[in-house]
């Protein structure tokens, strides 16, 4: 296919007040977010049963949110009819500057807060620190997708192949 296909999109976005150009950057985000959700979660929960360290525990935490970002990327690809090694590229160019900005920003937030590196699962101070620490990722995020999606990059890469 070819990017023509999103060009009502950016036209909209750029010029019109930025409505469907938000709107997409929003749900791009929430994708995201999902996959970055699923991974810290399961990181930090693999991490403390296993009784280890913040640094490593945060470490698999952030591979684990990349993984499950790219992995729902690439299920939504691969089932509109893409093959893998094409999915892995579209992945790759649609969601590692918007993963990377997030995971910086959930991370950050959750290294600052004051007890959240030392609080177990089973503190609310911890899922406190996460909730809004995801909530401010999304907040950061979102105009970064913006901007990459009035451009042709990022998720428009992926917003190619959902139609």
């Amino acid at each position: 296919m070819r990017h023509e296909a999103h060009d009502p999109h950016r036209a909209h976005g750029e010029e019109g007040g930025g409505g469907s150009t938000w709107t997409l950057a929003a749900r791009a985000t929430l994708h995201c977010l999902t996959g970055c959700a699923i991974g810290e979660i399961l990181g930090m929960v693999i991490g403390t049963a296993l009784g280890w360290g913040n640094v490593p525990t945060m470490v698999l935490a952030i591979v684990l949110a990349f993984f499950f970002g790219y992995a729902l990327t690439l299920r939504s690809v691969v089932g509109a009819g893409l093959g893998l090694r094409a999915a892995v590229r579209v992945a790759l160019a649609a969601d590692t500057v918007s993963i990377a900005v997030m995971e910086l920003i959930d991370n950050g937030v959750i290294a600052l807060w004051p007890g959240a590196m030392d609080s177990g699962l089973s503190d609310g101070t911890f899922w406190t620190a996460l909730a809004l620490s995801l909530v401010a990722a999304f907040l950061v995020t979102t105009p970064v997708n913006r901007w990459m999606i009035g451009r042709g990059k990022g998720h428009a890469v992926v917003h190619r192949y959902h139609h």
